[in-house]
């Protein structure tokens, strides 16, 4: 299915859609469930999107987070479209098929105020618009980057990490399962303490992965950002996690072998940056408040 299919069908559901905190972000056996297409509403058209010529030319120009508030994930479908256009047809057809199971397995999740989808539109988007990699392997694999820690077990008998994979290598290839592999958290080991076990797993995975460092560089970008959307307890969960890879995170990047040009590794770093004293604002390791 093409990313305009995918528009269109997104905009026939916008009728209907879940309000924001409805469905927790995992969602269980029954996200596979694929919603219907309106028929009435033409891939591509402004009928589907209801967008201008002229707010459609823009898309490529606006920040992420400024389309997401603007004109939901249909706005980032289309941003998509205009980032993959340029691929060869076969590449093209790769990246809406990870984008069509991604949108299948995460259908009925939520991510605050937000479909969870758009998450991970925005995380492909980003490694190829901001990172300039036109790679359909690497986009592929970062529509797909949640999906086995989330939906394992829509994958494979089981939620078995291994077999899931599997599944994803069957269909995308090697390369693309072991990204996604990878930037997948292991289910947690009792006795460990969460937040550590997921750094010592990030920072092993990407000292061996130089292409994974840039699928969770965008990935941790966006949870940056979208921390200022975020309220309550979890706000301070979350910045607790994240802030101490701040550091792990940038150093990898800024490696000879990560595989960006050098100006947009300074990008990455400065985000980082402005990461950490976002996170330093909310969270204070050790006693105190």
């Amino acid at each position: 299915m093409s990313v305009n299919n995918l528009v269109a069908r997104r905009a026939a559901r916008t009728a209907g859609a879940r309000r924001p905190g409805d469905r927790p972000r995992r969602s269980g056996s029954r996200a596979l469930a694929c919603p219907e297409f309106d028929h009435r509403l033409l891939p591509g058209s402004n009928a589907a999107m209801g967008l201008e010529p002229a707010e459609r030319r823009l898309l490529a120009e606006m920040p992420l987070h400024a389309i997401t508030s603007v004109h939901g994930e249909t706005g980032l479908l289309e941003r998509l479209a205009v980032e993959i256009a340029s691929l060869p047809r076969g590449s093209r057809e790769q990246v809406e098929q990870a984008l069509e199971l991604a949108s299948r397995l995460h259908a009925a999740d939520r991510r605050q105020r937000e479909p969870y989808v758009s998450h991970l539109l925005r995380v492909a988007i980003r490694v190829m618009s901001h990172y300039r990699v036109a790679d359909p392997d690497i986009a592929c694999a970062a529509l797909l980057h949640d999906s086995i820690e989330d939906h394992a077990g829509d994958l494979a008998p089981g939620g078995d990490h291994a077999a899931a994979l599997g599944v994803l290598a069957g269909q995308f290839g090697d390369r693309v399962a072991g990204l996604v592999g990878a930037v997948t958290n292991p289910p947690w080991q009792p006795g460990l303490d969460v937040h550590e076990q997921y750094r010592v797993h990030v920072t092993e995975s990407l000292e061996a992965s130089p292409w994974a460092r840039v699928i969770k560089a965008s990935d941790f970008t966006d949870n940056a950002v979208g921390l200022i959307h975020t309220t309550g307890p979890r706000l301070t969960h979350l910045a607790g996690k994240y802030a101490p890879l701040v550091p792990v995170l940038r150093g990898l990047i800024l490696r000879d072998d990560t595989p960006l040009d050098a100006d947009v590794k300074q990008r990455i770093a400065g985000q980082l940056d402005t990461a950490g004293a976002r996170f330093a604002t909310i969270w204070h390791p050790g006693p105190g408040p």
